[in-house]
Parts: structure tokens; C-alpha cells; sequence
């Protein structure tokens, strides 16, 4: 068939409304082949369900049902093998599909569209698809997770400082920090299996946007196509798409915590920091500089993200001022949807490398978590504890403690007994055993703490809950 063909062929689909084909500006803007061609397996599979439900609700012939579900067979192999003929002409995914149908089986293939429209054969494509990201995503961000809990459990009791304003704290552990970011992970998983909950309705049946006359079963072709059930009002069932918006969403605050921890690596790398270090695999060199390696894998995941977060403005934009049902500005929805999960599936995959590449500079780490009098509140704590002192106080005894040890060019545990008790008299050599890194992180054994002991416990919990949700 030509392109004159199939233009004619796409016009005789409106009907007798139509008597000549589009301008070719017009078939530009209209066309979404280009990129709604990924649908293709949602699309077959969602007609092949449609189709065995009118040959049993007795509204297509088991001849013709037969007919379709072979040619719909072959109409699949072909896009799988790369041979089949996507045109312009036909501006979407289920046209070019009908119109190959028809070439295949002939007349049959013009009452496949019975009892349906192209507004909810699209919502329900896009749903399975949106369904098949998420499930997707998950998996490789249960991968991620895994890859943390590895490297929290190898160094439960590696020392670090831990920041507040990217000034140094309080020790805790490098094993700690990874926990930080399966908790964050974890959270994205959740909100994408709650999404998926929602998502999960079958938009198929709802027609144009009124229903259909005919007896069609819907609770059969959404329970074929896995999907929970039906959704309960056809108006909503094509003109929604907060499955979309949800998916994007979960994505974004996802991507916010890639890329926080992409510039953590970004910032552990430096020579100035040197707390870790990657291999050749996720860095580059300079075209001009022979000593550099580039930490671009974790750049590029921080730059994507912006990306990400620009698609869900983008949708959220198209969305925001249509009226019910459908509208043509609907079809922008598709684009930024595939960018996401595009951008995520290669991001998630990234940082889960980068996560088990990464080696851990266990002594530049520890002389770090030492530096910075990052152990003034234990001392304080000790005061709490030992000398009953109110905190209040207790804080400014540390401080005391912290101005003198700066003003000495020293650090707090090289402080004699003698200096510390002209401060407070009531502080004994026992209070000198809380200022190492190894006993600060000891002793935040609280739920949720530093602890090395409280690390496993978490890691191992982690662990169990990874392995439950294995569907």
C-alpha cells in the first residue's frame, strides 16, 4: 500500500464525514507514530482480549474472532522482527496496526473495533504500559537496595563524619549512611507499588466517553489484561490520566535521591575529600588533563534528574486546563512518560554500579570523622550523665572545651585533664574515654542509631522485608 493509499485508507476510518485527506502540516502535528510505536504489545495484547470477549458475549462470529486473533498473531511478529511498515499516514499506533490487520484478513478486521474507540484502546494501552515501567522499575531499584545493604553490612563499623550543612557533626558509620538511602529507596518503592494499585483499573469498555450499547463484558477483558477491575465511570476512564502523573511523580522524588547521592560521590571522589573511590568503569579522563578522573556517571545522573522533574511539569501542564473527556492534547501525555522511565531505567542502573564499584577509603574516612571536634557532644552528653548537669549547661561546658582545643590548634582528646577540669571541675579521666570516633558511634545505640550493632540489626530487618516482597 502507498502513502496515498493509507492516507486514503485513514481517511475512509472517519467515515463519510471527511471528503479529502489532511494538509501535510496537519498530518505533522497530528502524528504520533514516531513515538507511540512502543504501545505496539499493549495494544495487540488489549485488542486480542477485546476481541475474545465479543466472541463470547456473541457479538463477533468465532470465524471472524479466529481470524483476527491470527492476524493480530502476524501483525506482532512483523514489529517484532523490524519488517512492518509503520506510516505517517496513519497517525497512531492502532491505525497502523488495523490497517496492516486489514491487509492481512480482510473485511473481519473492521469489526474488531466494535464496542470501542481509539479514546479507550489508548488509555488502556498506556496504562499496561505505565503498569510494565513500574514493575520495571521496581526491580531495578530492589537491585539498588540490595547493592546498599552489600556495602552497609561490609562497613557497619566503618567510621565517618557525618554532616549538618556540609560541616562536620557527629561520627557515624559509612554502613549507617548507606542505610540513609535504602530507607529512601525503599519509600520510592513503596510509592510506586502504591501507584500501581491505583493504576491498576481497566479503562477498556468505556468507549469514546459514554459507554457502548453493546452487551460487552468488561469485568473479562480486565480481568485477561490483569487488571483489578473495571473503572467505574466511562468519562473518567478516558480522560484520565493520573496513572501517568503518579508514575512521574514517584519517579522525580526518586531521582531527587539519586542525585543526592550522586553529588555525595561526586563530593567523596575529590581529592579533597578522597572518602571514596571509583574504577575506570564510571569515570572518564580529560582531553587535557592526564591526572583526572571524572566522576561523569554520578554528574550525569544529578543533571538527569532535572529532566526528570521537567517532564512531570510538562504533563501536569497539558493536564491542568482540559475539560472532560478526551482532547488531542492528550497524545502530548506519551512522550514525557517514555522519557522518565527512559531516564530512570538508565540512572537506577548507574547508581547501582557505581554503588558496588565504589571503594572505601576506611582511613582517610576515620581521620576525618576525628577532625572538626566532632565528639563536643559526647563530652557534653557525659556531663548530662556523669555530673547530672542540665544539657543547657552541659553544651556550654563543650563548647568551653571546643574554643580552648582551637585556640591550642589541637583537638579535644589532646587536651589534658588539668586544662578540662579548669573549665569544669567536676570532668574525670573517665570523660576523656568518650572523645574517640570508636566509642561517639558505640554509644548511639537508640533505635535508629549509628550504632554498629543498631547497623546489622537494620541491614538484617532490610534484608528480610527485600526478601518478602519477592512477588
Amino acid at each position: 500500500m502507498t502513502d496515498t493509499d493509507k492516507t486514503k485508507a485513514a481517511s475512509s476510518m472517519w467515515g463519510g464525514r471527511f471528503a479529502g485527506g489532511p494538509a501535510a502540516i496537519m498530518q505533522r502535528i497530528n502524528a504520533s507514530i514516531d513515538f507511540d510505536r512502543r504501545l505496539y504489545a499493549q495494544d495487540i495484547r488489549g485488542s486480542k482480549a477485546h476481541c475474545r470477549m465479543l466472541v463470547k458475549q456473541q457479538i463477533l462470529t468465532g470465524a471472524d474472532g479466529a481470524l483476527i486473533q491470527d492476524g493480530l498473531d502476524k501483525v506482532l511478529a512483523e514489529i517484532e522482527a523490524g519488517n512492518f511498515p509503520f506510516s505517517h499516514a496513519l497517525e497512531d499506533i492502532h491505525m497502523n496496526v488495523e490497517s496492516r490487520l486489514a491487509e492481512l484478513i480482510g473485511e473481519a478486521a473492521g469489526r474488531l473495533h466494535t464496542a470501542r474507540s481509539r479514546n479507550d484502546q489508548v488509555a488502556t494501552d498506556f496504562r499496561l504500559w505505565v503498569r510494565d515501567a513500574v514493575d520495571g522499575m521496581d526491580g531495578a531499584l530492589r537491585e539498588l537496595v540490595a547493592a546498599l545493604l552489600d556495602r552497609a553490612d561490609e562497613h557497619a563499623a566503618t567510621v565517618m563524619p557525618g554532616f549538618t550543612h556540609l560541616q562536620t557533626a557527629q561520627p557515624v558509620t559509612f554502613g549507617h549512611h548507606m542505610m540513609a538511602y535504602v530507607e529512601m529507596i525503599s519509600r520510592d518503592r513503596s510509592r510506586l507499588a502504591d501507584a500501581r494499585t491505583r493504576l491498576n483499573e481497566c479503562p477498556l469498555g468505556s468507549a469514546a466517553l459514554a459507554g457502548t450499547s453493546f452487551p460487552i463484558d468488561r469485568e473479562a477483558t480486565a480481568a485477561e489484561l490483569g487488571f483489578a477491575r473495571p473503572m467505574r465511570n466511562s468519562l473518567d476512564g478516558v480522560s484520565d490520566r493520573d496513572f501517568a502523573l503518579e508514575f512521574m511523580s514517584a519517579s522525580a522524588i526518586c531521582a531527587v535521591h539519586l542525585s543526592r547521592l550522586a553529588e555525595e560521590l561526586v563530593i567523596w571522589t575529590s581529592s579533597q575529600f578522597r572518602f571514596v573511590t571509583l574504577s575506570d568503569a564510571f569515570t572518564t579522563g580529560s582531553s587535557i588533563m592526564p591526572q583526572k578522573r571524572n566522576p561523569d556517571a554520578a554528574e550525569l545522573i544529578r543533571a538527569k534528574t532535572g529532566r526528570v522533574i521537567g517532564d512531570l511539569n510538562a504533563l501536569l501542564i497539558v493536564m491542568k486546563g482540559l475539560p472532560l473527556a478526551y482532547s488531542k492534547d492528550m497524545q502530548d501525555d506519551k512522550e514525557p512518560v517514555f522519557e522518565v522511565a527512559d531516564t530512570m531505567e538508565l540512572a537506577i542502573a548507574a547508581m547501582t554500579g557505581m554503588v558496588r564499584d565504589m571503594k572505601v577509603n576506611v582511613e582517610v574516612l576515620r581521620a576525618a570523622a576525628g577532625a572538626g571536634y566532632a565528639t563536643a557532644t559526647d563530652i557534653a552528653d557525659w556531663c548530662v550523665r556523669a555530673l547530672k548537669m542540665p544539657f543547657r549547661r552541659a553544651h556550654h561546658v563543650a563548647g568551653s572545651l571546643v574554643k580552648l582545643a582551637e585556640g591550642k590548634g589541637c583537638g579535644l582528646e589532646d587536651l589534658t585533664l588539668a586544662e578540662m577540669q579548669a573549665i569544669e571541675p567536676g570532668i574525670t579521666e573517665e570523660a576523656r574515654a568518650v572523645l574517640t570516633v570508636d566509642s561517639s558511634v558505640a554509644a548511639r545505640t537508640s533505635l535508629g542509631g549509628t550504632a554498629p550493632a543498631r547497623v546489622r540489626d537494620a541491614v538484617v530487618a532490610a534484608r528480610q522485608r527485600l526478601k518478602e516482597d519477592v512477588k
